[in-house]
């Protein structure tokens, strides 16, 4: 139950009270007898509105029925047990015409007045992905006896719909395959580099708290790659905000660093016997 509507009870009974007076001037026992019964009657109409089944009344109707539940008791009073003193109803009459008026107004205001708004609640931002197209979006590769392509490639960053303010900073992902090409080396991948070159053929520096762009291999075993052998990877590195801007990058450059060895196929004889053959 809201404060308004028990506040409606209240004024409500209170103004029944005040106005019995008016209506059925003999009869009552005063000003404050008339005033209790109203509030009786006021509270004990409406709490039997909402037992019935009706919690969620609006307050004109929590007015309306809150008014007969007073008005109930009042003139059952001035039915059953009514006085017949009537000095005491009119000292009370300048009383009850004011406070009267002063209720009435507040009750009108209370029910046909403007109706509070809820406050606005703060509404959680969108963040979107912000797809920036890498063309080509595929590139051969070839470092020596390693070669591949490096595919998918595209810049991604998240911002805040509407506002376009950055949330998380560019990140370019691509799918890499490595080949060994050689028949007769083994290959053992140790790193890769990224690096960022500009128009005039420099390298576009990182924003500073982020991370070096590399190409990290998996754990060490499945880094080599026999004659033949493939290695796929993820590609997942920061991206500087600078080579976003309109004709600013050039080119993508991939250092790979591996260490070949020679392969060598021995073939060994075993001379054996099965079952004392």
């Amino acid at each position: 139950m809201s404060f308004v509507i028990f506040a409606t009870w209240v004024l409500v009974g209170l103004l029944a009270g005040l106005l019995a007076g008016l209506v059925m001037k003999r009869g009552g026992y005063g000003l404050k007898r008339d005033i209790t019964l109203g509030l009786v009657g006021s509270i004990g109409g409406s709490v039997l509105l909402r037992t019935v089944g009706f919690p969620g009344a609006g307050i004109v109707a929590v007015a309306v029925v809150a008014f007969i539940g007073a008005a109930i008791p009042i003139v059952a009073q001035r039915k059953i047990w009514p006085t017949e003193s009537a000095g005491g109803e009119k000292a009370d009459m300048w009383w009850r015409w004011g406070l009267g008026a002063a209720l009435v107004a507040v009750v009108a205001w209370m029910i046909l007045g403007p109706t509070p708004q809820p406050a606005a609640t703060a509404t959680a931002a969108v963040i979107e992905d912000k797809t920036y197209t890498v063309t080509p979006a595929a590139m051969k590769v070839k470092a020596g006896i390693v070669t591949g392509e490096v595919t998918e490639m595209k810049v991604t960053e998240r911002v805040e719909q509407g506002s376009g303010r950055v949330v998380s900073a560019a990140k370019l992902t691509a799918k890499v395959v490595l080949k060994n090409s050689s028949a007769n080396q083994t290959v053992r991948l140790v790193s890769g580099t990224i690096k960022y070159i500009d128009v005039q053929g420099q390298p576009i520096k990182l924003e500073e708290s982020r991370t070096e762009p590399t190409l990290k291999f998996a754990t060490y075993g499945s880094d080599r790659l026999d004659p033949g052998q493939e290695a796929i990877q993820s590609l997942d590195v920061d991206f500087p905000a600078e080579a976003l801007k309109a004709k600013k990058l050039k080119e993508i450059r991939l250092d790979l660093a591996y260490i070949p060895s020679p392969y060598l196929e021995e073939t060994v004889h075993f001379i054996v016997s099965v079952g004392g053959q």
